[in-house]
């Protein structure tokens, strides 16, 4: 399984509900219609995240399909060219980055309904090389994120080694994605041990600071 994952900002004017509105009930509906498409979830940013200025992202779409077959199959289709235009409507010229990963789910707990979502965005240190970062990542740092108590479930999105072919550098090299009961909980996971050594230990592996939203679901495609 394959997962696509879209970065998005809205455009220039448009209110952040209008965008998010339109990104669900309007888009959300075209995409969902794509063939191929196995699970799509939209991850809106609160509202909470503008109160000092703009976020990081007004949210990410989460794509799954079975292989790189099927998106390339996807890529000939009226649907996928239908929704792709849709992008002008509600997206930023540059406001659109995308990376295709591979999922590895760290903490497999359940998502709680009505919960909040923290995304980061994540990028390596200059010095590591792919592999030594995805490793790093995937066998100390995950175990130590995954003892925070108050976190429900926790799921590292790896950029794909084919979009480092060719000396290309993606947009990210990968997403974390972890879930609370709320942003009660999220912040009392802050004051934490396990929460600390997770932080102290990010130096060792990406750069900082890290960018990052926080949250709700949308499932438009189970």
């Amino acid at each position: 399984m394959i997962k696509v994952i879209s970065v998005l900002k809205r455009k220039n004017g448009l209110e952040i509900q209008a965008f998010h509105d339109y990104w669900l009930n309007i888009h959300g509906a075209l995409a969902a219609q794509m063939p191929g498409l196995r699970r799509y979830v939209q991850s809106h940013t609160l509202l909470g995240g503008y109160r000092k200025g703009e976020p990081a992202a007004d949210g990410i779409a989460e794509l799954w399909f079975d292989d790189t077959n099927a998106l390339r199959k996807l890529k000939e289709t009226a649907q996928f060219e239908t929704t792709m235009a849709d992008h002008a409507e509600f997206i930023k010229d540059d406001g659109h980055a995308q990376i295709f990963t591979d999922e590895r789910v760290i903490k497999d707990g359940s998502v709680p309904t009505g919960g909040v979502k923290n995304i980061e965005f994540v990028k390596r240190r200059s010095d590591l090389s792919v592999e030594e970062f995805q490793k790093y990542w995937l066998e100390v740092h995950g175990p130590l994120g995954a003892a925070i108590a108050p976190m429900k479930r926790y799921v590292q999105s790896h950029t794909r080694q084919s979009a480092y072919n060719d000396g290309k550098l993606p947009a990210f090299d990968g997403m974390a994605m972890t879930w609370f009961e709320d942003t009660g909980a999220m912040r009392a996971s802050a004051a934490s041990r396990e929460y600390k050594a997770t932080r102290s230990d990010e130096k060792n592996f990406v750069t900082q600071p890290l960018d990052f939203i926080i949250t709700r679901e949308h499932v438009l495609v189970i």
